[in-house]
């Protein structure tokens, strides 16, 4: 049986109210005086009116309707959905870490300044890169940070570029990054078989392009086998490499981007460190480069003179601050926590479990789902919808169904260059008991599209709402609710 989950105004009944206002000695304002009148309202319509208990009851039932990887199976393409070891936890909430202020003098913060540094060499130390900055917030604001100081650097020479190499594997942030930065973006395809060719990148390297833009591992989950001689192609003109470090969780231990030609990478914490992913945040990006950009990272830096660290504020020809602070601190907690417990060891080991988990499902499910491309992958496998089309069922049809299941759905749509994609990623966290049993109700959904179509037309039936207009409420939603006059 279906079960509805009434909105908050829908339990609202005139008179109730859910909290109840300490009393306090400070004369009641009278607003009027300060605030023109045109701007005051005395009441808002439709704003709901609950008890406290009927408001803990029904954020009580949103929040046990949210699905997070604590719930369940959560195999969402490029998105690295691992889980977040509670030993983080226990060290981002230690009191001399979570005590804090970031406004604090730097002598009372020794300790918050060293685990930065040392976070810092960690990860230069995985991407064989020469400087990195801690600051950015999340993924897409490194990569705004890589273009902006590219930017610069170019600027600076007094030669400044326009373009921007992006491959059509690129994630959706790439090309929004460089047009934020004020740069052209051109496109180059990928060949038939899912990779980027240094024929391609040559046609159209020139000197006023500042950039290659790639993921590697791609959004295909391939490996970009010709990377080097693609940097080298792209270096001949003068121009950098970037690396979408996104999909990092495929290369740990194995091979550093840096000994591959790349010049910038941004990292996602929350997707190869294990910190806490989705909600909103908070997140952290770390942009690593290579020595010729390190002057342009932006201010302050992380300075250690023998056993003392300071904060260098000095702008030289930094693009200047880019975040309030320095970066999202309790996030570096965690992502130093894990690293320093996985050991090289560890984290070489978290790379070669996800990539065996990836092609375990590649190879289990490629009889019931079109592969693209058919060969080993790194930490992500890629497939269609072709083999269901044939009885008008969708990839969006399969991913519905999967809720009925007790499984979040992966990536679907995308990479935008395969129609009809279904990107799975399994991460190195899953037991071989939960793949198995996700692949067993994958092939079962495929029988049931071949055999009873409707079921996934349907689908979800299981969850507190009929399957909803994805388009209409990205387009037209509804803001603001309004009671029936």
């Amino acid at each position: 049986m279906k079960q509805t989950t009434k909105l908050i105004f829908e339990l609202s009944h005139k008179g109730r109210v859910g909290i109840e206002a300490p009393h306090h000695d400070i004369p009641k304002a009278v607003p009027d005086k300060k605030i023109n009148s045109a701007f005051l309202r005395n009441d808002i319509e439709g704003f709901p009116e609950v008890s406290e208990g009927e408001v803990l009851r029904h954020y009580t039932r949103l929040s046990d309707a949210n699905f997070g990887v604590d719930n369940g199976f959560y195999p969402l393409g490029s998105c690295t959905m691992k889980y977040n070891p509670r030993v983080n936890e226990v060290t981002a909430r230690l009191e001399g870490f979570a005590g804090l202020h970031p406004y604090q003098d730097t002598t009372l913060t020794q300790g918050a300044l060293e685990l930065i540094s040392e976070l810092e060499d960690d990860l230069l130390e995985i991407t064989g890169m020469d400087a990195v900055t801690l600051q950015p917030a999340a993924g897409a604001q490194g990569e705004l940070c890589g273009m902006l100081m590219v930017a610069k650097y170019f600027k600076d020479k007094g030669k400044p570029r326009r373009k921007v190499i992006i491959p059509d594997t690129a994630h959706g942030t790439n090309p929004a990054s460089c047009n934020l930065a004020g740069f052209d973006v051109v496109r180059v395809a990928s060949g038939k078989d899912g990779y980027l060719t240094a024929e391609s990148i040559k046609k159209i390297m020139d000197r006023d392009t500042a950039a290659l833009m790639l993921t590697n591992p791609n959004t295909l989950g391939l490996f970009e086998e010709d990377i080097e001689e693609i940097a080298r192609i792209v270096h001949a003109k003068g121009g950098f490499v970037y690396c979408d470090g996104a999909n990092l969780n495929a290369l740990m231990g194995i091979a550093r981007l840096g000994e591959m030609g790349v010049d910038l990478i941004q990292l996602n914490l929350h997707k190869t460190f294990s910190t806490p992913h989705g909600g909103g945040g908070p997140g952290s990006g770390p942009l690593a480069v290579k020595k010729k950009l390190a002057p342009y990272l932006p201010i302050p830096r992380v300075k250690r003179r023998g056993r003392k660290f300071t904060l260098d504020h000095t702008k030289g020809k930094s693009i200047g601050r880019l975040k309030a602070f320095y970066g999202n601190f309790s996030i570096m907690v965690r992502a130093y926590t894990y690293i320093k417990r996985m050991g090289v060891e560890g984290l070489t080991a978290v790379s070669k479990m996800a990539i065996l988990n990836a092609n375990y499902i590649k190879e289990a499910l490629k009889k019931d789902y079109h592969l693209p491309f058919d060969t080993t992958c790194m930490h992500e496998a890629v497939f269609t919808d072709k083999l269901q089309n044939v009885d008008n069922v969708t990839t969006l049809d399969v991913a519905k169904r999967l809720i009925d299941y007790g499984y979040h759905p992966p990536t679907i749509y995308f990479p935008l260059v395969v129609d009809g994609a279904i990107m799975i990623e399994p991460t190195e966290t899953e037991s071989v008991e939960t793949i198995d049993a996700f692949i067993a109700t994958m092939k079962v959904i495929a029988e049931e599209a071949r055999t009873t179509p409707k079921l996934l037309k349907d689908a979800p039936t299981t969850t507190g709402t009929f399957r909803v207009d994805e388009t209409g409420a990205a387009r037209t939603p509804i803001l603001r609710w309004l009671p029936e006059k």
